[in-house]
């Protein structure tokens, strides 16, 4: 019974590339009997892609839209049609959206060097530098919320706002079932999967799926604490996580509580950061109700973050 509830939750993320898949109106019943591909295109067309070359490494991306620039950074073992299908239109309508591809995710080839949320931060910070901008916001998810947390510690001087959508910056942020279910992930339990079929459409050894599922999955296998150095982060957060979803509701009041949260707004003032705990809303359902999520992401990137407190 106790191997059924881990390998069920481990299985979150071949359902969440379900979703995406549906969410791109396919037939969800077929998914697994239609061959997935990473480069399939989004509802709308990126103004620019390709290659930044950083750190060894040949990061695919692509940007979409005109104004103020976001980067968003997708989860474990997504790509970006699979991450942001539904999402880049609704922010590309006001400003200049990136995304792109991590180490050894879609057409992001693996290089010989470890895989950490560190090394991705410095990727991000070298696909910044490429483009030639300068402060911008970043809005990670699961993995990707390690790589933005990451971001506002190593590149402050690169990060205006930061959105973490579902992620930890302590691994016991996670739900203690969520910690021992990492162990039980493996190739087989991916099996058929989008993210299998992804895997094999894009031209890699599919005798080498399981490196790739253990290699993503290492970076949450050994225990980190980045508790002292995200607190101190300048960049204003907006915290967002579901009711159901994984994450302790302790570890996300504790960084809001840092960040000047936890007091009463009409008389203190409102903190500069904000959090969210979104109802009836799992891991994998964060990013599938857009509707109601990005509003909230939009507002606060937009805000001025105006603290005085509100009068009548």
């Amino acid at each position: 019974m106790k191997r059924q509830i881990l390998s069920s939750f481990a299985a979150f993320v071949v359902i969440l590339a379900a979703i995406s898949c549906e969410l791109k109106n396919k037939d969800f019943k077929n998914t697994n009997k239609e061959k997935m591909d990473a480069t399939e295109s989004l509802p709308m067309k990126p103004n620019e892609s390709g290659y930044a070359d950083v750190n060894g490494l040949k990061m695919y991306y692509e940007v979409y839209g005109e104004g103020k620039p976001l980067l968003m950074v997708h989860g474990s073992f997504m790509t970006i049609p699979m991450n942001w299908a539904q999402i880049i239109p609704m922010l590309a309508k006001d400003r200049k959206v990136i995304v792109a591809e991590m180490q050894a995710h879609g057409r992001t080839k693996d290089i010989q060097r470890a895989f950490t949320y560190e090394n991705m931060a410095d990727d991000v910070s070298g696909l910044i530098t490429h483009l030639k901008l300068d402060s911008i916001d970043v809005l990670g998810y699961s993995m990707g919320a390690g790589v933005g947390f990451q971001m506002g510690i190593r590149h402050p001087h690169q990060v205006r706002r930061l959105v973490i959508l579902s992620g930890v910056y302590k691994n016991d942020g996670w739900l203690p079932e969520v910690e021992k279910s990492f162990e039980t992930m493996n190739a087989e339990m991916f099996k058929g999967s989008p993210i299998q079929q992804q895997y094999d459409s894009l031209g890699n050894d599919p005798a080498k799926f399981p490196d790739f599922i253990d290699k993503v999955m290492g970076v949450d296998r050994k225990a980190y604490d980045w508790s002292k150095e995200v607190k101190n982060i300048k960049a204003p957060i907006f915290m967002a996580i579901g009711d159901s979803d994984g994450i302790r509701y302790e570890h996300a009041l504790e960084l809001f509580r840092a960040k000047g949260g936890g007091k009463m707004g009409d008389v203190n003032g409102l903190p500069k950061s904000r959090l969210a705990i979104l109802p009836g809303t799992t891991h994998i359902g964060l990013i599938s109700q857009p509707d109601i999520l990005i509003p909230m992401v939009k507002n606060f990137l937009d805000s001025d973050l105006n603290t005085a407190p509100p009068t009548f």
